[in-house]
């Protein structure tokens, strides 16, 4: 009888321990619940940081809270209950930069200095480049979570779009001109495509050579804009992964997926202009527009950091709340 108390004195005090080892010291959960939330960053700095402390290397540096992608998007997940969560990836970019810079009138052939040696504020012109981009990734799942203790494995799947997009648009103050007729001391009988039109060291001024047919004056031409390839992608994978709770509601872990990817790059579009050379019959200014090709790619396998999914096959730290 003492023996069959003992043992269940025993089984009870294990069972305690599996069940106290599930909460802290102050009986916060240690695993996420219904209704939590969830976010996760790339854990290397943070381990990096550990490692080098420990060894005492010096400089150091403090970690820092970093994306786990190179496209820089945003993981969570939303737990429906304990062993089943909702999960997402989200990036949502627009931008644009512009480079503005002044180069010398190009119809004012002798332009006056002021007083003081500086050109006069007539004899310059200002050159604009523009460029814009936009990128859209967005991809969303339902994962399945196993196990009882710390130690937590994951599965699941989900489906995901990724594009990007961007050109370039230029704005010259020196509008191309052939052949014009001079009606003052300072006009230029033409006006050229100039190395001085190249903005920003952005190569918008080129060879003319196989853009236009026959000879332009001066022999280049320049970009009045430019549309970069769309890229647009999209996924359908498995994923499996772990991830072990060191303090509560605070986890680290990894995955790795499988699955379909299909990926297209679009036509560029680039438009150039120039003026044809004076005498020769062909002294007016022209335009052409140029497209490239289109590529693909498709693939079935595993994947490794790719732009729509997240933390596939990267450590990561994990906070639920």
């Amino acid at each position: 009888m003492k023996k069959s108390i003992a043992l269940v004195a025993l089984a009870f005090g294990v069972t305690n321990a599996f069940a106290q080892d599930l909460t802290s010291k102050k009986g916060e959960p240690m695993l996420p619940e219904a209704g939590d939330w969830g976010i996760a960053v790339d854990a290397t700095p943070f381990l990096e940081y550990a490692g080098n402390f420990f060894g005492k290397t010096a400089f150091n540096n403090a970690p820092t809270w970093n994306f786990m992608t190179n496209n820089q998007t945003i993981t969570g997940k939303y737990f429906k209950d304990a062993s089943m969560a909702y999960r997402g990836t989200l990036r949502i970019g627009f931008g644009s930069n512009t480079v503005r810079e002044m180069e010398a009138n190009r119809m004012m052939t002798a332009p006056s200095p002021t007083a003081n040696g500086f050109p006069s504020a007539e004899t310059m012109v200002e050159n604009t480049w523009k460029h814009s981009n936009t990128t859209i990734g967005l991809a969303g799942g339902i994962e399945k979570r196993k196990g009882k203790t710390r130690l937590q494995g994951f599965y699941g799947g989900e489906v995901g779009i990724y594009m990007n997009m961007n050109k370039d648009k230029y704005t010259y103050g020196n509008t191309l001109a052939a052949g014009l007729t001079p009606t003052g001391p300072n006009q230029s009988t033409n006006v050229d495509v100039d190395a001085d039109d190249n903005v920003g060291g952005s190569g918008n001024v080129v060879s003319a050579a196989g853009i236009f047919q026959g000879t332009v004056n001066g022999g280049n031409a320049r970009i009045t804009e430019r549309k970069n390839a769309t890229t647009f992608s999209f996924g359908l994978r498995g994923f499996i992964g772990a991830e072990y709770f060191i303090l509560p509601k605070m986890s680290l872990g990894g995955e790795f997926g499988w699955g379909l990817g299909i990926s297209s790059l679009g036509k560029t579009s680039t438009t150039y202009e120039a003026t044809g050379n004076s005498g020769t019959g062909n002294d007016s200014v022209g335009s052409t527009t140029i497209e490239g090709s289109k590529n693909g790619s498709f693939a079935l396998d595993t994947d490794n950091k790719n732009s729509v999914w997240g933390p596939s096959a990267t450590l990561r730290l994990a906070f639920h709340f």
